[in-house]
């Protein structure tokens, strides 16, 4: 189901960051959306960045945030046994051996988990309750800090995500159609 995509004219804290990251997170969608493999794999410049990667990484960036950042919980597969200190950018470069199908069903299967996982925190303690995730000498994040660096972290790949479906097949726009429903390829 897509997320509404304005957060609310006048809502609480809570309402406004998680309809912030819910409408970035829906225009990401938009832009990766209904590729084969080769639209998945194209690249712009000399940038090795492809929306395939991207689908892949942000599902790793939600998976760590709403589950060892946030309460100290394993991150799961595929993640645990990737061999992250051979390759470092395993996210990124691993997706291009992935059918498109699977990179859609890994990020839309994230999303709904990092959905349900945010909002039952919120209900449990507030953005301002204090996370697993601790800086050196202690000191905790909020999850409210946690739920911002999300929000950066789609804003960054959002825009990269922009230019590069561009560059599959020249869709460009803010915001999906109304009535857009996400679709996958295999």
């Amino acid at each position: 189901m897509v997320a509404r995509m304005e957060p609310p004219l006048a809502g609480t804290e809570a309402e406004h960051l998680t309809g912030a990251l819910d409408r970035l997170r829906t225009t990401f969608r938009w832009k990766a959306d209904g590729l084969d493999a080769a639209g998945l794999a194209t690249r712009v410049g000399a940038s090795t960045l492809t929306l395939g990667g991207l689908l892949k990484h942000l599902a790793r960036a939600e998976s760590e945030m709403f589950g060892p950042k946030l309460d100290g919980s394993p991150i799961g597969e595929p993640w645990a046994s990737a061999d992250w200190a051979a390759d470092p950018d395993w996210d990124f470069t691993s997706a291009a051996a992935d059918r498109p199908a699977e990179l859609y069903a890994l990020w839309d299967t994230t999303i709904a988990r990092s959905r349900a996982r945010l909002a039952a925190a919120i209900d449990d303690g507030g953005l301002g309750q204090l996370v697993h995730l601790a800086w050196p000498g202690g000191r905790h994040l909020s999850l409210r800090r946690l739920v911002c660096d999300l929000i950066e972290e789609y804003g960054r790949h959002t825009g990269h995500a922009d230019l590069l479906r561009e560059a599959v097949d020249g869709r460009v726009g803010e915001d999906p159609p109304a009535g857009w429903q996400p679709a996958s390829r295999s």
